[in-house]
């Protein structure tokens, strides 16, 4: 009789090596309200979820009370509002701070959000009969306060970039001293990426910034030379990582070679701990497409793999995006998938247990060693020109930046980089996931607005009717002005604005008439379009560049257009590009940047008597600002030039829009510039009575 083991073999044993620890997973979230927030933030956690990235709306990213004037359509859009302490405290119910990990992509306001988010675990602490102090110097998380890539790529800034440059060294020293744990910046090369970086653009303009946060701190005086290194240490980077995955993954490879040289070279910091380059990443969102958006789930998985399988380049975080975010707002069930895949990879595979899966390769050794060589040069480039604040202020990088994403798009459209489902593989069978487009994305209550508006309104006003309280504001307003224009730190008297009930539009209203606001370079001006054979004559954009010139002779002016961002959405990548090609094709552009009102863009469609008009909003205010700027143009007598709109725009939207006047809409899927060129002669001629090619009546959605 053939022997039966009682036991397993030795052969049967699978090896479990030790496994390293997993890295923290969060998911990018906040919407709607404080209260809607936590209860997201909660049921996230219970999930497995070991951080919190708080997504915060634009009013509260520019420093606007929900009641502003700019805040119209912005309210609870792309994040969560918080205008006052209240809020904050409604946002972390039920979520011990002295115990979270927690992520603010918070830049231009991140000072005003780490005192309202202090102060709250301050309360929570006596609450629970505990020591304040103790539980501030154990928070943990990041602010991202990151500002100069907001006037590259994400559009939040606020105050010019000096001013702007000493909130983030008195939020370093800060918290160096008080807040241990705390990441007081992040710098974000993320938004670069998305704004058409290419990697050694990506790595060298990062750096560049966190040359400019390290010399700002050390040369203010606020922490003595021998804790520099602790400085050092609490930097962060957030980072992007696209689909092409070993490029992505050599890169990070780069940036740890390069912040260790930097860090140890030019700080003389010895210990290699502090010189750890420690990143947390959200994969690449420029890539997710609204064609085939089944295709995203994939692409997300390979983006996460750069990132986490070289042991040595690891994210300490990692949050993903959801399979729907270029159709819209994702579902807690959207996120929840997105969750899943870090669980699968962390605690299914063998991944942590093992050293560095790339060490000794020639390939990855030669690719990274490329980045490298590239990147320095390009450091150099950028502190030749005084540095990262100069090179802003010249719009030196937002032109290269442009420059990069217009090469980009031109790779896209003549199929030389491969968007599957978007420019090959087009064919599919219907998608079951998105049968119905208006459930397959959440959805923000109409009245949100209204009702935060309100809320805001009544909190000053409870809080001003007893004259303590309103004498307590008043004090702790002429503080935070005294304090700026004097150069104290100005933590300190943040702090008490938030605990004296102050709003965030009153705490950002106030170091504006001190520090006044800016306007960044847009970098269209001086950036190259589409050149080579891709401009010929016999090509699509010089077939369209001939009709923009005929129509033009046969109205006896150039054509005119008007490109524009209203609201406070600060994404204008698309825009930037639209206004690049436009020009290319021939059309004389007026473009003006971010942040206009309704009624600026219609005094300057008016003013410079464009024949189309342009809006370009990502943001989700469309069904608000939009029909505010055709009644605009029609009150001024203007209501026939044509205008377009683009932008993550469902089909609902779409058709309420189309019937209000809108005359045509274009979203991510309408990726051909050039085409929607030719259709925005169309429009013009329409307009003008003339003929129009045939089948031009059916525009695109």
């Amino acid at each position: 009789m053939a022997e039966t083991a009682k036991t397993p073999t030795p052969a049967a044993r699978a090896a479990r090596p030790e496994r390293d620890r997993p890295w923290v997973m969060r998911t990018y979230a906040g919407h709607t309200s404080a209260a809607a927030s936590n209860a997201l933030y909660r049921r996230n956690l219970a999930k497995g979820q070991t951080g919190l990235s708080v997504a915060f709306d634009l009013p509260t990213q520019t420093g606007y009370d929900p009641d502003h004037a700019l805040a119209r359509g912005e309210v609870g859009k792309v994040g969560v509002p918080v205008s006052h302490i209240g809020d904050m405290r409604a946002l972390f119910d039920q979520i011990p701070l002295s115990q979270m990990n927690t992520s603010m992509t918070i830049n231009a306001t991140a000072m005003w959000l780490l005192a309202l988010y202090q102060v709250v675990a301050e309360e929570q602490a006596e609450a629970a009969g505990e020591d304040p102090a103790a539980a501030v110097r154990a928070l943990a998380g990041t602010t991202q306060n990151d500002i100069i890539k907001e006037y590259l790529s994400r559009g939040t800034y606020v105050f010019p970039p000096g001013p702007s440059l000493r909130l983030i060294t008195d939020m370093v020293a800060y918290t160096v001293a008080d807040i241990p744990k705390w990441n007081p910046t992040n710098i974000c090369s993320y938004h670069l990426q998305e704004a058409g970086a290419t990697p050694v653009q990506e790595i060298a303009y990062a750096m560049s910034t966190a040359i400019a946060v390290l010399d700002a701190v050390r040369d203010s005086g606020q922490v003595p030379a021998e804790r520099f290194g602790e400085v050092v240490g609490r930097i962060s980077f957030f980072v992007n990582a696209g689909v092409r995955f070993v490029e992505e993954m050599c890169k990070m490879r780069a940036f740890v070679q390069l912040w260790d040289e930097l860090t140890r070279e030019r700080y003389g910091v010895q210990d290699p701990k502090q010189r750890r380059f420690r990143y947390g990443v959200q994969v690449n969102s420029l890539g997710l497409t609204e064609a085939q958006p089944e295709n995203n789930v994939q692409r997300i998985v390979l983006e996460m793999l750069a990132v986490t399988l070289s042991k040595d380049a690891r994210a300490r975080a990692v949050q993903l995006p959801a399979w729907n975010e270029a159709l819209g707002l994702p579902r807690p069930w959207d996120q929840q998938w997105s969750l899943r895949m870090q669980q699968v990879l962390a605690f299914e595979s063998d991944l942590l247990e093992y050293d560095d899966l790339f060490a000794g390769s020639r390939v990855v050794e030669a690719k990274v060693a490329e980045l490298v060589e590239a990147a320095r040069a390009e450091i150099d480039r950028v502190q030749q020109l005084g540095g990262a604040v100069a090179a802003v202020e010249s719009g030196y990088m937002k032109s290269a930046l442009v420059a990069s994403h217009a090469l980009r798009r031109q790779r896209i459209e003549a199929g030389e980089d491969v968007v599957v489902g978007v420019n090959r593989f087009e064919t599919t069978e219907p998608n079951p996931l998105t049968a119905d487009l208006d459930t397959a994305i959440q959805t923000i209550d109409h009245d949100v607005e209204a009702k935060a508006a309100e809320a805001v309104r009544r909190w000053r006003e409870e809080r001003d009717a007893d004259e303590a309280g309103r004498r307590r504001v008043e004090e702790a307003l002429d503080r935070l002005r005294d304090d700026a224009r004097s150069g104290t730190n100005l933590m300190p008297a943040s702090l008490e604005c938030a605990r004296a009930g102050v709003t965030t539009g009153e705490w950002a209203g106030t170091l504006r008439e001190v520090f006044g606001e800016y306007r960044a370079p847009t970098g269209v001006s001086g950036s190259v379009g589409v050149t080579g054979e891709a401009a010929a004559a016999d090509s699509e954009l010089g077939r369209v560049r001939e009709r923009v010139r005929a129509t033009g002779d046969e109205l006896g002016e150039r054509l005119r257009i008007l490109v524009a961002k209203p609201g406070l959405d600060g994404h204008s990548n698309g825009a930037e590009q639209v206004a690049v090609r436009a020009r290319d094709a021939g059309f004389e552009v007026v473009y003006q940047g971010i942040r206009l009102t309704p009624e600026q863009i219609v005094a300057a469609a008016v003013a410079e008597d464009v024949h189309l008009v342009g809006i370009s909003i990502l943001s989700g205010s469309h069904m608000e600002l939009v029909p505010e700027i055709l009644r605009g143009l029609r009150e001024a007598g203007a209501g026939d030039v044509p205008v377009v709109v683009g932008g993550i725009i469902p089909d609902s939207d779409a058709r309420a829009l189309r019937q209000q006047g809108v005359a045509a809409i274009f979203t991510p899927k309408d990726f051909g510039l050039t085409q929607i060129m030719g259709e925005m002669v169309d429009e013009i001629r329409r307009s003008r009575g003339l003929s129009t090619p045939s089948g031009a009546e059916t525009i695109p959605a």
